[in-house]
């Protein structure tokens, strides 16, 4: 006989179960619902469902095309012996505005730089204070005048002090600096302890261009072609080395020379290398500036200055010698 036994439930014992375990959805109404989605795709409708998500993957990667710009812009310093940069100063733009009608050939900055999508295109100039770069000035104001430029301007621990005027060289702050995205160049200036001047475009993929008259070719490139024809294209390098080999650092008797061939040059035509104005004009005029010759040239060489005066070009050159 068994130790347990199995008593029967009474029949007063009511035992309450669950009326539904599970929520089952209703079939009818899905397969409704589907028929009229396919019904409008039908009709050529986009699915709601589908708008959103292409809209916020359009937003994510807006977002990722800004986050790769400020990082490229980092790059550029982080990865360069620039690293210990200590202080920022200035970050400005320059709207895009009527250019002067002697530069009309603006090139295209893909072709001429390459084209890399959410990247900002930043040239990174180290230059010492000592010895300021008035050409570059001129040329960023013209490169201003053509292009959307995010220009800054940093001071390298290796320079101690830097009077005003350098440090608002470039323009003034701008509202919109922090968005990288909105500019089609980016102009970095670092005033840094160098014995010569010295640039970079692609941080990682080329040496560095010294010189300022090197300089000075790479962006006035970015303004107007070289001369097509070999023999004023020739013309206008002289000049440009003439300027900073002997106007600027040359001796008392090779800056004569130089006055007296601008002032032979300049019997024949408006400009130093015929009748358009080039390069070889905004280095001569900025060498002859910063010299102080300027008051002692020929009558046509003052009717030259006064002419470069005239066009407006060089208003931060002048700025920074006053």
């Amino acid at each position: 006989m068994s130790m347990y036994q199995v008593k029967p439930v009474s029949p007063d014992i009511k035992i309450d179960l669950p009326t539904c375990m599970y929520k089952l959805p209703n079939i009818h109404t899905r397969q409704a619902n589907s028929c009229s989605s396919d019904h409008a795709l039908q009709n050529g409708d986009v699915d709601p469902a589908v708008r959103a998500l292409e809209a916020r993957q359009d937003e994510i990667m807006r977002k990722l095309y800004e986050l790769k710009a400020a990082v490229e812009g980092l790059a550029k310093t982080v990865t360069t012996p620039d690293a210990d940069l200590d202080v920022t100063v200035s970050s400005s733009l320059s709207s895009q505005s009527s250019s002067c009608d002697i530069f009309k050939a603006t090139k295209n900055l893909d072709a001429l730089l390459g084209k890399d999508l959410g990247t900002l295109r930043d040239i990174v100039i180290n230059a010492n204070p000592a010895q300021p770069p008035l050409t570059l000035l001129v040329l960023h104001s013209l490169l201003c005048q053509h292009y959307r430029v995010l220009s800054t301007v940093h001071v390298h621990s290796s320079v101690s002090s830097v009077p005003p005027q350098l440090l608002s060289c470039l323009g003034p702050k701008h509202a919109d600096s922090y968005a990288r995205h909105m500019f089609q160049l980016g102009f970095t200036l670092i005033w840094k302890n160098v014995p010569k001047l010295e640039m970079k475009f692609s941080v990682r993929n080329m040496c560095p261009i010294e010189g300022e008259a090197n300089v000075a070719r790479f962006l006035f490139k970015l303004l107007a072609p070289y001369p097509s024809d070999p023999a004023v294209a020739t013309l206008v390098d002289s000049w440009v080395d003439t300027a900073f080999y002997q106007l600027a650092d040359g001796s008392a008797k090779e800056r004569a020379a130089v006055l007296r061939a601008l002032g032979s040059a300049l019997g024949r035509g408006p400009w130093l290398c015929g009748t358009e104005f080039s390069l070889a004009d905004i280095a001569c005029y900025c060498c002859l500036s910063q010299n102080g010759s300027m008051s002692a040239t020929a009558a046509n060489v003052q009717r030259w200055i006064k002419s470069c005066e005239n066009l407006g070009h060089f208003g931060p050159a002048k700025l920074l010698l006053k």
